[in-house]
């Protein structure tokens, strides 16, 4: 029971990381009904941001304290992911308003790319570190009742921790701001949001820039425990599968869809993978995803479209 509640935790965990990055594609597609394929470059670009603002900050400005450092790395790559979005906005968004879905699809696929090299360009393809100050030992719980106890990350724990905050101050955010009805209004209809006063270039703005910050946060999580990568815009393929089972539209969605294909991946790896030669974990939430698509294919708290003839 104890090994059981071990891979549940950190399932649970791991799950909420999958929701944060799935959270910026769920954000963008509130906001301009499209598919950002580029969240997972925005989550490696930010990363490297981060990562290299933290290294060069010393070198500039003379600054030695850790925590000083990280946080104006913090605040100097928050700038950078609001230019970003500013600039994807102003030179790719404003151009295609009222474009059929596909066109803003493959534009986000083109800033996908350019965010890579760009990124390269820009910060380095070395594999960098990012270290604000997450506690790396482990934490045993529940000595008392199971032998050894429950092991668990204390790491993973803080930004499972992390990611919940920002996830409820975001599902807050969306349903009693202003600005926050507004995107929605954005998302269902750009011409009628148009009509009543609600300024669709400052809306993408705010919402890449919102996107940005998940993203950022993201990158930072992910970069402390894996390292800043190339390979880390992979881990945001997880987050496809976690939209496609919460619904392309629903913050509780891209939470629950996380927590589920976290879990579900652990367990399976544990108790199904030795008996099929290991590797579910890799393909679990693809399968998940696919069976859902064929089912239920607005996901589990998406909006049903229907079609009037």
């Amino acid at each position: 029971m104890g090994f059981f509640l071990e891979t549940l935790i950190g399932g649970l965990m791991t799950g909420m990381l999958y929701s944060l990055v799935a959270l910026g594609f769920v954000l963008i597609f509130k906001a301009s009904g499209v598919f950002n394929f580029a969240q997972g470059a925005m989550v490696l670009f930010a990363a490297l941001a981060m990562a290299r603002f933290s290294e060069w900050i010393p070198q500039w400005t003379g600054l030695q304290g850790k925590l000083a450092v990280n946080l104006l790395a913090i605040v100097v790559a928050m700038a950078l992911m609001v230019a970003v979005a500013w600039a994807v906005q102003r030179l790719v968004l404003s151009k295609l308003v009222n474009q059929e879905g596909i066109t803003l699809l493959m534009a986000t696929l083109g800033i996908t790319y350019f965010l890579d090299g760009f990124g390269q360009t820009l910060f380095g393809s070395d594999i960098y570190k990012i270290d604000v100050g997450l506690p790396k030992d482990p934490l045993f719980l529940f000595e008392s009742v199971f032998p050894g106890g429950v092991l668990v990350n204390q790491e993973d724990l803080a930004a499972a921790l992390i990611a919940a905050g920002l996830v409820a101050a975001l599902t807050l955010f969306f349903q009693y701001t202003g600005t926050g009805r507004a995107l929605r209004a954005v998302a269902d209809d750009h011409q009628a949001a148009q009509s009543i006063g609600i300024p669709l270039s400052r809306i993408w703005v705010i919402v890449w820039s919102v996107a940005g910050f998940v993203a950022l946060v993201a990158g930072i999580i992910w970069g402390s425990k894996l390292g800043v990568q190339f390979s880390l815009s992979l881990v945001a393929l997880k987050a496809l599968p976690v939209v496609i089972l919460g619904g392309l539209t629903s913050v509780p969605g891209a939470i629950l869809g996380g927590l589920v294909i976290g879990v579900g991946e652990k367990l399976s790896e544990i108790y199904i993978g030795p008996l099929l030669g290991g590797g579910i974990e890799i393909w679990f939430a693809y399968a998940l995803a696919l069976v859902f698509l064929f089912v239920r294919p607005q996901g589990l708290f998406g909006e049903k479209i229907i079609d009037r003839v």
